[in-house]
């Protein structure tokens, strides 16, 4: 990505003439997490989402138990979405909805149960409508005005895709009665949160790894520049690739749960065994797909295939339980467990009784090793992008839910040798960011 490339804007856009009268909010609409800002007197503030929580999983549960034909699913937001999946109620979780944006699934429908479906882009505005209401209730007021973060990249190498993601975006806060609406940049909303934090002039490699992608922006920041709307001239250079943590957790179920279900187990006569339900079943967005009728039934006949009858078996409980949602969990929990240090053991009790596995360290980065290559090495083509080297860096400012990653955070350090590294909110930087923008342009 060239320097600097910045995304479409909403028409009009509030910096180029009057801002209609009304309250508005900015919103960190993100791949694992999401976070509303609030202006609040000379600043910002974060609106509590769930009791003493100011983020919320990006998650959609649609109930369908117990329902008449007539009756439309109950919707479950954030925690309370993953809980009552957990509890084993009839119905379909939602995650990783950003996933869908620029994609060919954005403008189908999915079934979730009991005769009913829903257009995945209606997901997607369902649960912002979900925030705008608590923005509201917050605010004792309607909000009409909103700034949203986005990627550098919601597709990569795509200029076209990424044009249609960030305009399905746009509808979807449409739909839920945001008449005006503008983005920014992710990593730039960051570096405008630890912007408020300087006396001095700095030179800032912003990153942002999170659920869906890393970006990574060189921006100076000071106090001088602060107030500043427009600050395309203080962007030296962004880049980005779509790879961070549900990424992650892919590759470690792959590695380390569903070989159990037959990932790259081999058949009678030697031949691996097809392994595209696997990687349906490890990725977030696609592992209701494994669960239609018709594949469960493909799938099913499959197990002379299998040389090994108990992974078959392990598989199809999998399946008929529709615990794929389950898996991918204990497989990011041991992500994080293993990020902080130490090993993790995952209980898969679920597919046989006393089913257990392990990841360390060493085999979590040897599995991630193509996926942190391909990270930092976006990290030093932002670099060169901008003609600078690592030692014009002043500070790395870490942000982000996969930041907690050690290897990947020491390996990025590595290309920036004199800046301090700097770890901001890894869950709230972004938001904050972008409510100091909001108040640039709306205020």
């Amino acid at each position: 990505m060239g320097k600097p490339h910045h995304p479409p804007r909403a028409a009009p856009h509030p910096a180029t003439g009057p801002a209609p009268a009304g309250a508005y909010c900015a919103i960190d609409f993100g791949t694992s997490n999401s976070a509303i800002a609030l202006p609040e007197g000379d600043g910002v503030r974060l609106v509590e989402l769930e009791p003493g929580q100011r983020t919320m999983p990006t998650a959609v549960f649609y109930a369908v138990e117990g329902l008449t034909a007539h009756e439309e699913p109950r919707r479950h937001y954030g925690r309370e979405a993953v809980a009552t999946y957990v509890e084993g109620i009839e119905g379909r979780l939602m995650r990783s909805m950003k996933s869908i944006l620029g994609s060919t699934l954005a403008d189908q429908a999915t079934d979730v149960g009991a005769g009913h479906s829903v257009r995945y882009l209606d997901v997607v505005s369902g649960y912002l409508r979900r925030l705008k209401t608590l923005a509201e209730r917050d605010l004792d007021a309607p909000i009409g005005r909103v700034v949203l973060g986005r990627p550098v990249h919601f597709v990569d190498d795509d200029p076209e895709r990424d044009t249609a993601a960030q305009a399905a975006l746009e509808r979807a806060a449409r739909a839920v009665g945001f008449h005006e609406v503008a983005f920014q940049f992710e990593p730039i909303a960051a570096a405008l949160d630890h912007e408020r934090t300087l006396a001095h002039e700095e030179l800032v490699l912003v990153a942002d790894i999170g659920g869906g992608t890393s970006d990574f922006s060189l921006v100076r920041v000071g106090p001088q520049r602060r107030q500043r709307v427009e600050r395309q001239d203080d962007i030296l250079a962004n880049h980005g690739v779509h790879v961070a943590g549900t990424d992650f957790d892919r590759h470690i179920e792959l590695a380390c749960v569903l070989p159990a279900c037959g990932y790259r187990g081999r058949g009678p006569t030697g031949r691996e065994v097809p392994s595209r339900v696997y990687f349906d079943l490890a990725t977030w967005h696609l592992i209701n797909t494994v669960y239609a009728p018709a594949r469960v039934l493909e799938l099913r006949r499959m197990r002379e295939f299998y040389a090994d009858a108990r992974h078959h078996d392990r598989l199809m409980r999998v399946l008929q339980q529709r615990l794929g949602h389950a898996l991918i969990a204990r497989a990011e929990a041991a992500k994080i467990t293993v990020a902080e240090g130490g090993t993790a053991r995952l209980d898969l009790d679920a597919l046989e009784p006393g089913l257990q596995t392990e990841l360390d360290e060493h085999t979590a980065t040897q599995t991630l090793q193509a996926d942190l290559g391909r990270i930092v090495q976006a990290a030093a083509d932002t670099l060169r992008l901008a003609g600078v080297t690592g030692n014009d860096v002043d500070a790395l400012y870490l942000t982000g839910g996969s930041t907690g990653l050690a290897p990947l955070v020491r390996d990025i350090a590595a290309r920036c040798p004199r800046a301090r590294v700097i770890r901001g909110d890894r869950y709230a930087s972004v938001a904050q960011g972008l409510g100091v923008h909001a108040r640039r342009v709306f205020g």
